[in-house]
């Protein structure tokens, strides 16, 4: 049986740049210190947040090497792993270097929208193929199909180092389904910020966070009090965020995290196209709840 450590706050880890469109890894450092020295528990690398798409395969593997060497063995780290072509994929995890590698974190595959029969067989294959634990990512909103409960529990069932899936379908009907019928060894993990406490309060394990590149003390403590069972607490945090989830993907992930960020002197605004940074009324607004939270950069 597989030990299952991705429980509480993970947070998805941002790709930073500097104005000539290069990775800015002093800004990387920085913020890997910040999160890790605040008590995340467990970090995701070259995941949406990151930007992926726009990386490189020369900087994607600079990233993983930064990232890895940086955390040192602090935190568990989790690498995006993911595609619409699964004989490649089968073939990059058969073939990478997965040191200091701790779990994949692999999306259902995009744009050519596969049945639950073709999800079914494609995670198959990339359950066999891993040399590490496996978290199946099911976003809709972003590949354009929904993996059922049905489907993920198929899955979480045959193979043991399939160990969680990072829910972000928006259905917590779909996600306390898969809670109530999985195996011991795998766990539901919110991949929506506002929808981490009420996941947790049915039986999710945690949060893949994009809020915690910034406020990994306090969204980690409200993650850590609602898997106590300390609601009361708990929920008063989460409200306080309640502003800031929306206002982060109004114009878009990471256009908002990477705003609030900047406004709390981290990062440079700066994004790769296609993406481009929040509207300056957006900016405004997340600067005004960053001063009613009593945040100064």
């Amino acid at each position: 049986m597989i030990n299952h450590i991705f429980k509480g706050l993970g947070v998805a880890l941002i790709t930073p740049f500097n104005e000539d469109d290069s990775v800015d890894y002093t800004a990387l450092g920085n913020l890997i210190d910040y999160q890790v020295n605040n008590g995340i528990d467990y970090m995701v690398v070259l995941g949406t947040t990151g930007e992926t798409p726009t990386l490189s395969e020369e900087e994607k593997k600079e990233v993983v090497r930064f990232t890895v060497e940086r955390i040192a063995g602090r935190v568990p780290v989790v690498l995006g792993v993911g595609g619409n072509n699964t004989s490649a994929l089968v073939n990059k995890l058969k073939t990478d270097d997965f040191t200091g590698i701790d779990g994949i974190l692999s999306v259902v595959p995009y744009y050519n929208k596969p049945s639950q029969e073709g999800m079914y067989q494609h995670f198959a294959a990339i359950a066999k193929a891993s040399p590490v634990p496996v978290i199946l990512y099911n976003v809709p909103g972003r590949v354009g199909v929904n993996m059922t409960a049905e489907t993920t529990l198929r899955i979480a069932h045959e193979f043991e180092n399939v160990v969680a899936i990072k829910e972000a379908s928006g259905n917590l009907g779909q996600m306390e389904a898969i809670i109530k019928d999985k195996p011991k060894h795998f766990e539901v993990i919110s991949g929506d910020d506002g929808l981490a406490f009420p996941l947790i309060t049915l039986g999710g394990a945690g949060v893949i966070s994009v809020i915690g590149n910034a406020f990994p003390k306090e969204f980690g403590r409200m993650v850590r009090l609602t898997l106590a069972g300390d609601y009361d607490n708990a929920r008063n945090i989460h409200h306080q965020f309640l502003d800031l989830f929306d206002l982060l993907f109004v114009d878009g992930n990471p256009a908002g995290i990477k705003c609030l960020l900047n406004a709390m002197g981290y990062i440079e605004n700066k994004l790769r196209l296609p993406l481009v940074p929040t509207r300056l009324t957006t900016y405004e607004k997340i600067r005004q709840v960053l001063d009613q939270l009593g945040v100064r950069s």
